[in-house]
């Protein structure tokens, strides 16, 4: 179940639940109106948002703290198909169900829009209706990118998973890790125990310090990258 919040109410879980080319500025306004019509809703750390299958009823924003997308396989394990840092919308389902699980990392604060409002609001608008194909466009291509991640090494894996969390940090010589180590085995579909043999492999070839479980320095990014 969506739980309440201060900013509004969503309808409890039954049938529902709740680098491109920078936007223009007109497009950038009209998104942040329709920001305004979504509520921002607590979710704790493991908490799910919403379930494979489930109605797309929905789109998300992460306000802070960091969301998983995952899926279950036939023999029970896990794949992880992305991760969701503050700033980053998801749950853009293709269809009318949602392909993929999505649940916090970390306790986590997320907008929550409702689907109608914004294919509504794309309808009237074409820069919105653009930034909305460039947003699908973007998760296509990192889908495709994750694809093509699985058939490499292990070490090629971890590596490439360095330089993502890089990417998308604030401080591109380093990276604070917000998921644990499960996750990230999870995600490069690889074990636990590989991600760390990895890790090690790395920091002994002077490609990254590792100051702590969670603190990765890249010192040598063309070791990371070959």
């Amino acid at each position: 179940m969506l739980p309440q919040t201060s900013t509004g109410t969503i309808a409890p879980k039954s049938s529902s639940r709740p680098s491109a080319k920078r936007p223009s500025a007109k497009s950038e306004a009209h998104l942040d109106s329709l920001e305004l019509m979504g509520a921002a809703m607590a979710f704790a750390r493991n908490q799910e948002i919403y379930g494979e299958d489930e109605p797309a009823d929905y789109l998300y924003k992460v306000i802070s703290g960091t969301v998983r997308t995952y899926k279950i396989l036939s023999d029970g394990r896990r794949q992880i198909a992305a991760f969701h840092l503050p700033g980053d919308m998801f749950g853009l389902a293709v269809g009318d169900h949602h392909a993929f699980s999505a649940e916090a990392v970390t306790d986590s604060n997320i907008l929550v829009i409702k689907r109608s409002a914004v294919v509504a609001l794309a309808g009237r608008n074409t820069d919105v209706a653009r930034e909305l194909w460039m947003l699908t466009a973007r998760e296509l291509q990192r889908m495709q990118r994750h694809m093509i991640l699985l058939i490499k090494s292990a070490q090629e894996r971890v590596a490439a998973f360095i330089l993502e969390m890089a990417e998308r940090s604030q401080d591109h010589r380093a990276v604070e890790l917000s998921m644990p180590r499960q996750d990230i085995a999870d995600y490069l579909g690889l074990t636990i125990e590989t991600v760390s043999r990895m890790l090690t492999h790395l920091a002994e070839n002077a490609a990254i310090e590792l100051p702590s479980s969670r603190r990765i320095v890249l010192r040598n990014r063309s070791a990371l990258s070959g």
